[in-house]
């Protein structure tokens, strides 16, 4: 089988193909299924949908689609976003609707060149958009961030956001600026946030974040001096909270911050030595 276009057809769908389906920028779901069938879609196709190619197999693919108009009722479905769905199953979300939300805010917000003007269209060969004017090309972006847990001892450094109204915890974070290594944006982003020096910087994991297109670069970083001072335009509420006494704070099975947090917990737990070899 030749490989198929990151931008195919209605009428090259497979039977096989299961398509992610948005609409007004949140997903369409029934039961808690988001992937969808050819045939429960046949009224919601025309033959000019915007199809992206999200996963393809030798003989199925993952496409993601934007629906021009509201399919809750004909699909008996309801619109979910993507952080619900996260919640219930987070691997394969990431996976596949996290996948499919990056690439479809990537192809709806480069619909026009940044350079002349004029429209874009999908390359024949790759996944990326052509201007038909000056011929730049453009692929997804990705939006470089970092994310680190600040530790003293036993304490970990955890902050609550000020733009989000929920009591969740979490790692500080920031976006990586033109000229800076992942390093040094962490002191800075620390520096801003709370106001305070860390030392030993060192990189733990990373994560794909769909909300909408981040790497999230995970780090540890050791306190050094001062003391906290939240920046009240980004920071609600910040603090260094015991390992036993934590707040509530991201699942690991859902970001890297959840990650993080566990992982440093882990190494002042008690080793159960009755089952070690």
């Amino acid at each position: 089988m030749t490989q198929r276009s990151y931008f195919p057809q209605v009428d090259q769908l497979l039977d096989s193909d299961r398509l992610v389906v948005f609409y007004d920028r949140r997903i369409v779901a029934r039961a808690g299924n988001y992937l969808w069938k050819r045939a429960e879609l046949e009224l919601l196709l025309p033959e000019d949908t915007e199809l992206l190619v999200i996963d393809s197999q030798q003989d199925s693919a993952i496409i993601a689609v934007h629906l021009r108009q509201d399919p809750s009722a004909l699909l008996q479905a309801e619109m979910c976003s993507l952080r619900s769905l996260l919640i219930g199953d987070s691997e394969s979300v990431l996976a596949l609707a996290g996948k499919a939300n990056q690439i479809l805010d990537w192809t709806l917000t480069h619909r026009y060149c940044g350079v002349c003007g004029a429209p874009t269209t999908p390359h024949p060969d790759q996944r990326a958009l052509i201007c038909t004017g000056c011929q730049h090309q453009y692929f997804p972006r990705i939006n470089p961030c970092v994310i680190m847990l600040i530790v003293r001892g036993r304490e970990v450094l955890l902050a609550r956001s000020a733009r989000f109204t929920s009591n969740f915890f979490s790692c500080l974070a920031g976006f990586i600026e033109v000229g800076e290594t992942p390093e040094q944006t962490v002191i800075r982003e620390v520096r801003e946030e709370v106001g305070i020096e860390i030392e030993n910087v060192r990189y733990a994991k990373s994560q794909s974040w769909p909300f909408p297109s981040q790497l999230m670069l995970g780090f540890y970083a050791d306190y050094k001096s001062g003391e906290i001072t939240p920046d009240a335009e980004e920071i609600a509420e910040a603090g260094w909270f015991d390992v036993s006494n934590l707040p509530t704070v991201p699942s690991a099975m859902i970001s890297v911050s959840g990650e993080l947090i566990c992982d440093y917990v882990a190494k002042f737990q008690p080793v159960n030595l009755e089952n070690q070899p």
